[in-house]
């Protein structure tokens, strides 16, 4: 049985795993692929109408449930199918890919440089990043862990898997004044009027037959209001760098395997709900798989075990 299910699992389509509620089995849908894999008889199946309660007592039991346990694990996964040349099946909680993207890397406490001008202490959603983070990303690979691509110096109070995407929903007063229409998750998430909806979306990347997952967590490389580029398809605004448009921590560029400053890649917004399991889950209390009163990993806890809320409460 075991060399049955090892051998399923070889020939599955790319990358994140969708789970479906069924009372006899339970069903993985890959969402970059049209493959299915049946893992197995569920003991467990959903009542058809979903537990009533309030988001505070939704909340109580996230947290007291704990940290939420990652998908089927396919990290260790080094031939997915280019998406660009792919045919794609768009799931629910997907958004459409970012095609031949120049990314360049940068990394928590980077000083400011000719090519790099503003230093990344603070990020520009959190004025003490690196205070927050724990210590100094430092990039150099023999300084990182092959294994969790985190810093051997310090254990991450943050997710070390983070990217910089070139626009920042807020301004000093409020929020900018597109930010509503031009972002497809504004209404769902919107809980404060100083509060970014940005801060903390999931991205997936594609490079050379791998997938990666981290956390938009700042904006750049240069430009602060790209939306056309970010949200609508655009090509980005910014012309240095080989027109990079989207900056990855040392993580990110570890796990992808990128030996050079610059790599051409695809990337797109995923709902945290569809994000697997991988090197990205393990820290940070600004990921959800870690901190289970973040709101997102609420949200995901009320989902799974079918609970309903009655009322909208702030849960951070």
């Amino acid at each position: 049985m075991k060399m049955r299910l090892r051998a399923l699992s070889l020939l599955l389509l790319p990358a994140l795993l969708l789970p479906t509620a069924d009372a006899q089995q339970r069903v993985r849908r890959s969402i970059s692929g049209d493959r299915l894999i049946a893992a197995g008889k569920s003991s467990e199946s959903r009542p058809s109408v979903g537990r009533r309660m309030s988001e505070d007592k939704l909340r109580a039991l996230a947290i007291k449930a704990g940290p939420l346990p990652p998908s089927i694990d396919q990290s260790h996964r080094k031939n997915f199918p280019d998406p660009k040349t792919t045919k794609q099946v768009r799931r629910p909680g997907t958004y459409p890919w970012h095609f031949d993207i120049t990314a360049t890397y940068f990394y928590i406490g980077e000083k400011a440089t000719a090519r790099n001008p503003v230093p990344n202490n603070a990020s520009s959603w959190d004025s003490k990043w690196d205070a927050n983070y724990g210590g100094f990303d430092d990039p150099n690979p023999a300084n990182r862990d092959p294994k969790t691509f985190a810093p051997k110096a310090f254990t991450p109070l943050l997710n070390p898997f983070y990217v910089a995407l070139p626009y920042n929903d807020i301004q000093k007063g409020g929020p900018k004044p597109e930010a509503a229409k031009v972002i497809p998750w504004y209404r769902i998430e919107k809980e404060g009027k100083y509060e970014s909806v940005c801060r903390g979306t999931w991205v997936q990347i594609y490079y050379n037959g791998r997938y990666c997952f981290a956390q938009w967590e700042d904006c750049g490389p240069f430009n602060t209001d790209d939306w056309e580029y970010v949200f609508r398809g655009a090509r980005p605004r910014n012309k240095a760098n080989k027109a990079a448009g989207i900056d990855i921590s040392p993580a990110v560029r570890d796990y992808l395997g990128i030996k050079s400053g610059t790599a051409t890649v695809h990337w797109r917004f995923v709902d945290f709900n569809l994000v697997p399991g991988g090197p990205w889950a393990r820290y940070g209390s600004d990921n959800p798989f870690v901190n289970p009163a973040h709101k997102k990993a609420i949200r995901k806890f009320g989902k799974k075990h079918n609970i309903i809320t009655t009322r909208a409460t702030s849960a951070r």
